[in-house]
């Protein structure tokens, strides 16, 4: 360190002045490159996140009262049928055109089921365990959704139960 202060104080006042703006160039641009540029990035991102959700709401907002009318159009809930979970779901699934994209079924118990639904589309699939739920007292017990290859299309695994009765 000592040798570094004696050649420091050797060079001559134009020098020193250079090395000193070098030096402080070095560090203000490494603050820029290691907080600043990934601080500003992040804020970018949000504010690109933000704007989306934005959007997403507006959209939501607008179709909210079709949503409100559709469900108020809807029957109330029914009383179960004596038709079996496998074929109420197998019927079901062919008239919401889900039937190809039924791959399997097993019986969980007395009132349970497990459904996967491969390459559904998102959006009948959603319109058909609502129909479920509201005109065959089916209820969902849990449910993962995976995104498929094809944009609106999802893999589902599904365990529905029906109250017994």
């Amino acid at each position: 360190m000592e040798n570094i202060s004696n050649w420091f104080r050797g060079l001559k006042p134009r020098e020193r002045v250079i090395i000193v703006a070098g030096a402080v160039l070095v560090v203000v641009t490494a603050v820029y490159l290691f907080a600043l540029a990934p601080f500003y990035a992040s804020v970018a991102a949000r504010e690109q996140s933000v704007a989306k959700k934005k959007a997403d709401l507006a959209w939501m907002r607008s179709v909210a009262a079709e949503v409100h009318a559709l469900s108020a159009s809807q029957p109330m809930l029914a009383a179960p049928t004596n038709e079996s979970l496998v074929v109420l779901i197998d019927r079901t699934a062919r008239e919401a055109g889900l039937s190809s994209a039924l791959t399997g079924q097993t019986p969980r118990g007395e009132t349970g089921i497990q459904v996967q639904l491969e390459s559904a589309s998102f959006d009948r699939t959603m319109m058909w365990l609502a129909n479920l739920e509201l005109s065959h007292s089916v209820a969902i017990e849990s449910a993962r959704f995976d995104r498929a290859a094809a944009p609106g299309l999802v893999n589902v695994t599904l365990v529905l139960n029906r109250a017994a009765g």
